[in-house]
């Protein structure tokens, strides 16, 4: 079963090529082409990889280095799948060939990165968009309609926790400073661009954080405040389990959000005096990241450069805020120094 929300249309094919081929490129990998989308191209830093990857998925074409991968004509989106700190220039370098692109979250490590990103996409009239795919999920369309309509009043509060225990050892990527790593990067952008998502750009940002012997914060702690008064609470660890749930709060009711609130489930929705009203639950196909490349065709499609979801613009606010985060606890990248 294809899953493609947003009303695309079938005519126009467009055809991916998957930059990297780690874990996310194949995760990635496997709902598009569960999916019914077609993957032309992968392109990794060594021909071997490449081959193997394309032999994996059944994938026509194999690129050694990725500026091959982006000079393919028969390449019209690039997603880029690489570590953070590679995302900005991986992403130019697929705008510079003409090619959309789809870049993994964080859309870069710093709000300059993300500007530039931003520029060049709007100056060739190409899309470029995060791949935050937790936003187009059925179950976060379902909850923005809600909240479009009114049912859960004024929105006063957005809670959102996402807690892991991953590996500890200095040398792994997660805790390497050197890739831009760290709880908040990793794993504390899913509730602040969820936060963002609801509430809108915040007036003020408050955040403490811990960090790790490698440089990294191992958890971080954010409010985000509002003009009226609208609080959004969100942590995040790489170091320690927890529900991982999330809440959305107004004067007419709240939404729990269940636990791993970020992956493809679903929620409750109550009343003011505790009466459930709604609930919604929808099983995906895959992990569920067939829709965000969904949104991905249809604004190729429109000849559109930014949507409702998530604009180029919006990713790039995310990532100053994530900038003023990491000025509060103290968490600096060689990416920030540079000009």
């Amino acid at each position: 079963m294809t899953e493609r929300p947003y009303g695309t249309v079938p005519e126009q094919q467009i055809r991916w090529g998957i930059l990297g081929t780690g874990f996310i490129a194949t995760v990635q990998t496997q709902d598009l082409i569960a999916n019914g989308f077609t993957v032309q191209a992968v392109g990794s830093r060594s021909l071997e990889s490449s081959r193997a990857f394309c032999d994996k998925f059944g994938i026509p074409t194999a690129h050694e280095g990725y500026e091959s991968l982006a000079s393919d004509p028969n390449v019209d989106v690039i997603y880029v799948a690489t570590p953070h700190t590679f995302h900005h220039a991986h992403a130019l370098l697929a705008l510079n060939a003409g090619k959309h692109v789809m870049v993994e979250k964080p859309f870069t490590i710093n709000a300059r990165q993300a500007q530039d990103v931003v520029e060049l996409a709007e100056a060739k009239g190409l899309v470029a968009l995060e791949a935050m795919w937790s936003r187009f999920l059925p179950h976060m369309v379902r909850l923005r309609e809600i909240i479009n309509e009114g049912k859960l009043g004024e929105v006063r509060k957005v809670i959102a926790s996402l807690n892991m225990n991953l590996p500890k050892d200095p040398s792994h990527r997660l805790n390497n400073l050197a890739l831009g790593c760290g709880a908040l990067l990793d794993l504390g952008i899913y509730p602040v661009s969820f936060a963002f998502g609801i509430l809108g750009v915040p007036a003020s940002i408050r955040a403490s954080g811990s960090m790790t012997a490698s440089g990294v914060d191992r958890q971080t702690t954010v409010i985000l405040e509002y003009p009226d008064g609208q609080q959004a609470l969100l942590d995040c660890a790489l170091d320690a389990s927890g529900a991982n749930r999330a809440a959305i709060i107004g004067t007419e009711g709240w939404i729990d959000l269940g636990s791993n609130w970020y992956e493809a489930t679903g929620f409750t929705r109550y009343g003011v005096d505790g009466e459930v009203l709604e609930m919604f639950g929808r099983s995906v196909n895959g992990r569920g990241m067939q829709f965000q490349a969904a949104e991905m065709e249809r604004l190729i499609r429109s000849g559109a450069t930014a949507g409702p979801v998530l604009s180029p613009g919006e990713s790039a606010a995310v990532m100053a805020a994530m900038d003023e985060i990491r000025r509060q606890i103290g968490l600096k990248y060689e990416a920030d120094a540079a000009k």
